[in-house]
């Protein structure tokens, strides 16, 4: 199987075109359209369904995505390796980060990035902690912060911190800042109308095994995947979400929302680092972590 085949068809798989894939790839369509036949016949499968709006991946072509996807990103690691020969960092670094822990780190950890290897990439994506769990051991991500993660064959997880969760509320109109609003009970939370993720959101899931510590199950006013809904909803007054403090004054609008201490126990989620075990990590690539651990540190606990 040929690399640039498989890179092309990838490219066409992800973009749904032939027509914006030949751009990405700066090679004319006629070409493009030859090297992917080509792997089709050698692989005896259609792997792409043509049509008038574009491309999309037959069942063949799916498996063939998802495979091709992690080759590519292991030879890109392979160059990555020869860079770190020559003692450069250089090379791409795929980071996975949830969406709640997204909203703080993405700007500070890109910002260090640049700074200190400007020669390497940086790609961020957003996920749950479970998806980016099974990326990091089929190659689609070199390192992961996941919530409340669970030892796993193959991964090699790190504690970061415990991360504070507060329940947020919609700040009645005219109401200070100061004082702030008494500390509730975890089994007073549970009594409220909640916007929350759905599972297997850790944070779901985390809350919910606390919550069954005290003996009691939270009353889910609204399942919502996305915490930018999830304020937008609790400031539309549909129920209380329980956060962290950052990702609330990282948001549009901080001052529309109460924060609220939980006791009784209070709400701590671990936060850990994830890498392969499987793979030798490059310089470029223990470099980021260690710039992960020291932003997280200073931006993530509260």
């Amino acid at each position: 199987m040929d690399l640039k085949q498989l890179a092309y068809f990838v490219r066409v798989a992800e973009l749904g075109s032939f027509t914006r894939a030949a751009v990405a790839l700066k090679v004319a369509q006629p070409a493009l359209s030859r090297q992917v036949r080509l792997l089709e016949v050698e692989l005896r499968q259609n792997l792409l369904v043509r049509n008038g709006r574009g491309a999309t991946p037959t069942e063949a072509g799916q498996v063939l995505l998802a495979h091709g996807r992690g080759i590519l990103h292991q030879v890109e690691r392979a160059r990555e390796e020869l860079d770190r020969v020559r003692g450069s960092l250089a090379g791409r670094v795929a980071v996975g980060l949830p969406p709640s822990i997204a909203r703080a780190l993405t700007v500070p950890l890109t910002r260090a990035f640049r700074e200190q290897m400007p020669q390497a990439q940086l790609s961020i994506s957003e996920n749950l902690s479970t998806a980016m769990q099974d990326q990091l051991l089929h190659g689609g991500l070199d390192i992961a912060v996941l919530y409340d993660a669970r030892p796993m064959p193959g991964l090699d997880v790190q504690r970061l911190l415990d991360q504070s969760l507060l329940l947020v509320g919609r700040r009645p109109p005219g109401l200070q800042e100061d004082p702030p609003p008494a500390p509730l009970s975890l089994a007073e939370v549970a009594r409220l109308p909640l916007v929350i993720p759905s599972r297997p959101n850790a944070i779901r899931m985390y809350v919910e095994s606390e919550m069954a510590g005290v003996g009691c199950t939270p009353r889910v006013a609204l399942e919502i995947d996305g915490v930018s809904a999830m304020l937008d909803l609790v400031a539309d007054g549909a129920g209380f979400a329980i956060l962290s403090r950052n990702a609330v004054i990282r948001s549009i609008n901080p001052s529309a929302y109460t924060l609220r201490e939980i006791v009784s126990p209070p709400l701590q989620i671990p936060v850990f680092t994830a890498v392969s075990a499987l793979r030798r990590a490059t310089l470029t690539q223990q470099a980021t972590l260690e710039l992960i651990r020291k932003t997280g540190e200073a931006l993530l606990r509260g």
